[in-house]
């Protein structure tokens, strides 16, 4: 265990983000064709502390609010979506890990205080139960900012109490599995989210959660970590860590045309003068704006839970799951939009346009981010039929 840190306000985490932006900026092109955030962006993150906002206190962490973690996201995608995701994900890990038995926080921070977590939570890969822990071996894909890892939270099928499969995560160290080099995409490039190999390693059994277990927001590390932040259901932190950064990758689009078009002429007249134009950057400020405060309401909802010790309602679990999803497909459709505002000049690999629209449509692939399926799951709840619960999370 480590001694607790001073704890800096979120709001000075926050100003530390957004100083970052700039530097984050003028690397976003080197990381895409590089197929890796570069790793002074993930340097910068760690000196500035972000990747401890949600560290337990006993390991040095912050223990903020989920909703500080999100601001800090945003910022971080104003710069380059690529490197806000890797934090929505990596920079989450921590959190989970307040859920699982002191001993894995153990071995991963007793050693490397600075260490980080990937993931690839798919239940790809088979475990078997040998002694006091599981055999696993698989094969799992989109492990985002795998190459700056030396851990990885790795989803697999084990036989349950009663005979039935079960899903779990198994927390594994870098020396245990192989990086396989497949991300080749059209958006998200930086991300580096290559496939993770094991022929077969041994996972002591207090590095496995049950997924179950964590969509009620319960763990075993509950014990020495009893602060709320602990009591948050899983999924409903965990997958927007892979939407909200959809927010800020539109704010920093928006960002960069308001400066181009401020000089520039097409055959059609100056584009900032265009009515068009006018609309379009318009609604994109109060679509963030709504967002944003959709966001934080839901937050503040499920921390009055989480204070409480209880689960929120199933029913609200699958709006606010819907909710998540739309961010994206709303995000994706007023990129779009703008970027047609661009013109041909637009196209050309020197500005940021074409970068950003598609790390935001790449992101509306993501399995969370399914706007239909999660969409009709709550539809259909509205005329009292049953919800797939495997979509809640």
């Amino acid at each position: 265990m480590h001694s607790p840190r001073e704890t800096p306000s979120a709001a000075e985490l926050l100003a530390r983000a957004r100083a970052l932006i700039p530097r984050l900026a003028a690397r976003a092109a080197q990381g895409e064709r590089e197929r890796r955030v570069p790793p002074e962006n993930i340097a910068e993150m760690q000196a500035a502390g972000l990747f401890h906002v949600l560290r337990p206190k006993r390991w040095g962490g912050y223990e903020l609010d989920p909703a500080d973690f999100f601001e800090i996201e945003m910022a971080l995608a104003e710069g380059d979506m690529s490197t806000a995701w890797i934090y929505g994900v990596v920079g989450l890990h921590p959190w989970l890990m307040g859920l699982l038995d002191d001993r894995a926080a153990e071995d991963v921070w007793s050693s490397d205080p600075a260490a980080l977590i990937s993931s690839s939570l798919m239940p790809s890969g088979v475990a078997i139960p040998e002694g006091d822990g599981y055999r696993l071996k698989g094969r799992w894909s989109y492990s985002s900012g795998c190459e700056h890892c030396t851990w990885a939270f790795l989803g697999a099928t084990l036989q349950g109490a009663d005979g039935a499969p079960e899903r779990a995560l198994f927390l594994v160290p870098r020396t245990a599995y192989e990086i396989i080099d497949t991300w080749h995409v059209a958006g998200l490039k930086a991300t580096g989210s290559h496939d993770i190999d094991i022929k077969e390693t041994f996972v002591p059994a207090y590095r496995m959660i049950r997924l179950a277990d964590t969509y009620r927001g319960y763990g075993p590390g509950q014990t020495v970590n009893t602060g709320v932040l602990y009591r948050y259901p899983f999924g409903q932190i965990f997958f927007r860590g892979v939407s909200i950064c959809a927010i800020g990758a539109l704010q920093g689009l928006l960002n960069a045309f308001l400066d181009y078009a401020g000089h520039r002429t097409s055959h059609h007249g100056r584009t900032a003068e265009d009515p068009h134009v006018h609309l379009i950057c318009a609604e994109i400020v109060v679509a963030i704006d709504e967002m944003r405060a959709v966001l934080h309401h839901h937050l503040r909802l499920m921390r009055g839970y989480a204070e409480r010790g209880e689960l929120p309602p199933l029913s609200d679990r699958i709006r606010y799951k819907f909710h998540t999803a739309a961010i994206v497909e709303r995000c994706r459709d007023l990129a779009t939009r703008l970027f047609t505002a661009t013109g041909g000049r637009g196209l050309y690999a020197d500005q940021p346009f074409g970068r950003i629209v598609a790390d935001i449509s790449a992101a509306r692939q993501h399995f969370s981010n399914q706007y239909e399926v999660l969409g009709r799951n709550w539809g259909r709840t509205l005329f009292g039929f049953k919800d797939n619960k495997d979509l809640v999370l």
